[in-house]
């Protein structure tokens, strides 16, 4: 899952990025207001976080621009601003989450989780396809219920097919599209690797993963 990180302080956004990166997101950091505007509108991003006071164009300001460019990727703000009329314009822009300094990274994951498997159209946090199993909310896999251990980048990409994005704007909706070119018997539209059946479809899905991420393609 990719994040744009939008955070002007910059041991901050360093500690929040180096704990995300090990929680296997891929993370992009900008740190003003007329940089976060032009990645957002430019770049494909599953998910951002956003603070309010930023340089050169506030963060309200950076948000309104993404939905009137039709950016739809899920927001959540991070900011020391905690008052009710901050929150409400943020809201009103089009925020998905808030979050207020200070904070635990550990909640700002989860919370980020919630979002891009929100956004991907699952309410639950337990994805089941055949015998691979995806916890959302805690980012591990298991096979025959066993931990399943995979790289970051092959982590990725088996996350991009069982999360696929509902919207176009996306790095998950860029991976499924280009999976779409791999023959699947079933027209369903529910995740990637649940379109065939049983223990098959899931070892399917994680050799496709792996041999995904040996090519690099993510």
């Amino acid at each position: 899952m990719r994040v744009l990180l939008v955070e002007d302080d910059e041991d901050l956004s360093g500690r929040i990025a180096a704990v995300l990166r090990s929680e296997n997101f891929v993370v992009d950091i900008a740190r003003n207001g007329e940089d976060a505007l032009h990645a957002g509108l430019t770049e494909l991003f599953d998910v951002a976080i956003l603070d309010l006071g930023l340089p050169k164009i506030d963060g309200v300001s950076v948000l309104k621009g993404w939905r009137e460019g039709d950016r739809n990727l899920p927001v959540l703000v991070l900011t020391a601003r905690d008052g009710w009329p901050d929150k409400v314009s943020s809201f009103k822009a089009g925020a998905d989450d808030f979050l207020a300094k200070p904070f635990k990274v550990e909640e700002l994951v989860l919370r980020l989780r919630a979002l891009v498997r929100r956004a991907s159209g699952h309410a639950a946090s337990r994805l089941v396809c055949g015998a691979l199993v995806f916890d959302a909310q805690l980012g591990t896999f298991e096979l025959d219920g066993l931990p399943l251990k995979l790289t970051a980048l092959e982590w990725r990409v088996l996350s991009c097919l069982m999360l696929p994005s509902t919207g176009a704007n996306s790095p998950s909706a860029s991976m499924t599209a280009m999976l779409r070119s791999t023959p699947i018997p079933s027209k369903s539209s529910s995740p990637a690797c649940a379109r065939s059946s049983g223990a098959s479809a899931s070892r399917r899905c994680v050799a496709v993963s792996r041999r995904c991420a040996a090519a690099a393609i993510c």
